[in-house]
């Protein structure tokens, strides 16, 4: 499985949190790539990792993968760049859950051309803690 960023040294930002809340990102995805708070849902942790993909904070794609499932290392695309996210869907994933799913589409640009990864992906609760499992539908680029 191979992930395409921007780069491989973190680069955080200081305007809007590139999830697509309104909320800036050290208030948002910024606090839990700092390790300041948690991801209270699937959703959360979804928008999260997008997040992370963003900015190449590959520790924290790592730390948020279920272990049966996390690859040694996320690989980066430098010539790639997200655009933005689209939530599509959710199942599950609350405080009061232990699993969910988030349907979702990441748009990005590589090499001039604009893209859309479509992804419907499995989360579990560990230990208090939301975990990316697995996509259930493969990662489509289109």
């Amino acid at each position: 499985m191979r992930f395409w960023l921007q780069s491989r040294v973190p680069q955080h930002p200081t305007g809007p949190c590139p999830c697509g809340s309104a909320r800036g990102y050290a208030a948002c995805c910024g606090a839990l790539h700092a390790g300041t708070r948690t991801a209270a849902t699937a959703q959360e942790l979804m928008r999260s990792r997008y997040s992370a993909f963003v900015v190449a904070d590959e520790a924290y794609l790592l730390a948020t993968w279920h272990p049966s499932t996390r690859p040694p290392e996320v690989r980066f695309d430098d010539g790639l760049t997200w655009t933005g996210l689209t939530v599509l869907g959710t199942t599950g994933g609350s405080l009061l859950h232990t699993e969910g799913t988030v349907e979702f589409e990441a748009r990005y640009v590589v090499q001039g051309q604009a893209g859309v990864l479509a992804e419907h992906s499995r989360f579990l609760r560990v230990d208090g803690n939301w975990l990316y499992l697995n996509a259930i539908t493969p990662a489509t680029r289109r």
